[in-house]
């Protein structure tokens, strides 16, 4: 009877935690972050998901840097943009473990 009890409400916490991790991916995605390379004139935005929204080169730049230079900071701010996607992403997973199984946060 106890093994019932607990196989039940195991599978209810898995059932809350399956929900909460929907939750919080349809949450990651609204939320935006920012890459940039020089000195902000190639910007990179992504969402908490780590997808990539979007990318903006300013006019300035593309007439004088080399097709190498672009790809590196086309490159430098991707990268910049996904580390601050994964970082909101570890936050908001960690805040959820918190919630559903004290001590593991």
């Amino acid at each position: 009877m106890f093994d019932k009890f607990l196989g039940k409400n195991l599978m209810g916490k898995m059932g809350e935690m399956q929900k909460q991790m929907e939750e919080i991916k349809q949450k990651l995605s609204n939320i935006s972050v920012i890459g940039e390379a020089e000195n902000g004139k190639i910007r990179v935005v992504a969402n908490g998901n780590r997808m990539i929204s979007s990318i903006t080169i300013a006019e300035d730049f593309k007439t004088v840097a080399s097709t190498i230079a672009l790809q590196d900071a086309i490159t430098l701010a991707s990268n910049r943009a996904l580390e601050q996607a994964e970082r909101v992403e570890k936050s908001e997973m960690s805040h959820a473990a918190m919630g559903l199984l004290p001590g593991l946060g």
